[in-house]
């Protein structure tokens, strides 16, 4: 097929080629013209996604999975970065009209310190560099660790691990080639997680000075589910037995954009995650991208975060040829007009086109 737009993130106008699913270095021949105009995108990324916990909380079965992946392929979320499934949805990987899944294994908490039936629980700490290690066998380069948690027994947010055995787990996965993010919603957890070289951090919401500039000395991504976060006044609602965590709560969500902005103005580099599954719908990544524009980021940047930036980071390409053919392609230019995000004119995954959740074989 060919395409013609505004291909960002140059903001050139372009003509595209695609042959046999991949972007092609020369025009072809007596193909189709899927678009005279438009902004062309590539391929956005949900870089924090459950594929396979089912909305409202347990396990997915196998159609509910497919289900999953179809609707964030259907918002133009063409990569995803699963970060803990319970189940195995290598199963997806067969279908050529799902997004691809770079997987983080399952969590790794302790007992009673995380979601209940999600996760690998470690009844005694040591056993984490082993399980670790294991679990970046089993992902695609990526493993999952719970920071911090609730502990009823001091009644809010409180570390899981100490700072030796993050050390420790997290150089065995290093060791293994893969990296290493971890949930972390409070202040207390990051400074161990931050001086084991931990090169991610989901939700962030505890960040402070001191951490935000270790985490851009040390090049540390940020992945803040701001979607998820405005979920922590419900959370502290329904937490009445603990006072001090559910003020905890609403506190970090009251300070969470002021946190993410800080977090930008650093240089920490920032990408686009849902935390889609559980307690949040999959498909909302026109959200987050409008959340981080709500936060400061400007939205060209705000975009990349979801987009040519996050495949960087991901190890995946943008618009290039030889590349997959995984586009987005927009009316309007959605970083001057955020409600565009969540209406995209056509999704192009691996050269297929899909609109309105119906497969298209190409327009004139």
């Amino acid at each position: 097929m060919r395409l013609r737009g505004v291909v960002l993130p140059d903001g050139e106008v372009r003509e595209l080629w695609v042959r046999d699913g991949r972007i092609a270095a020369e025009p072809v021949p007596g193909v189709e013209t899927l678009c005279e105009s438009g902004w062309i995108v590539p391929g956005l990324v949900d870089a924090h996604c459950h594929v396979g916990i089912r909305y409202g909380g347990g396990h997915e079965d196998h159609d509910g999975a497919v289900a999953q992946a179809e609707i964030e392929r259907d918002a133009g979320a063409l990569l995803l970065r699963d970060a803990g499934s319970p189940i195995d949805t290598r199963f997806l990987d067969e279908r050529a009209d799902l997004p691809e899944i770079i997987r983080a294994g399952r969590h790794i908490a302790r007992p009673k310190r995380y979601i209940r039936e999600l996760g690998i629980e470690l009844d005694d700490e040591r056993d984490l560099p082993e399980i670790v290690a294991e679990q970046a066998r089993r992902g695609d380069g990526w493993v999952k660790i719970v920071g911090d948690w609730i502990d009823r027994s001091v009644g809010d947010l409180r570390p899981l691990w100490s700072d030796a055995i993050l050390k420790a787990a997290i150089d065995a996965a290093h060791r293994e080639g893969a990296r290493v993010t971890a949930h972390v919603f409070g202040e207390d957890a990051l400074y161990g997680l931050l001086d084991a070289g931990i090169d991610c951090i989901e939700h962030g919401t505890g960040l402070t000075d001191d951490t935000i500039a270790s985490m851009a000395a040390h090049g540390t991504a940020l992945v803040p589910t701001l979607v998820n976060i405005d979920t922590f006044p419900g959370i502290a609602d329904s937490a009445t037995k603990f006072p001090t965590y559910a003020a905890h709560m609403r506190d970090l969500h009251r300070r969470s954009r002021d946190t993410v902005a800080k977090a930008h103005d650093a240089g920490i580099p920032i990408y686009t995650g849902t935390d889609a599954g559980g307690s949040i719908r999959h498909g909302r990544i026109a959200d987050e991208i409008t959340a981080l524009m709500h936060a400061g980021l400007s939205p060209h940047d705000a975009l990349g975060a979801s987009s040519w930036n996050a495949r960087a980071w991901l190890g995946r390409p943008g618009i290039e040829p030889g590349a997959p053919a995984d586009l987005v392609v927009y009316e309007r230019d959605p970083r001057t007009n955020p409600e565009v995000l969540a209406h995209p004119t056509w999704v192009v995954l691996r050269g297929r086109v899909y609109a309105r959740h119906t497969p298209v074989t190409g327009h004139r």
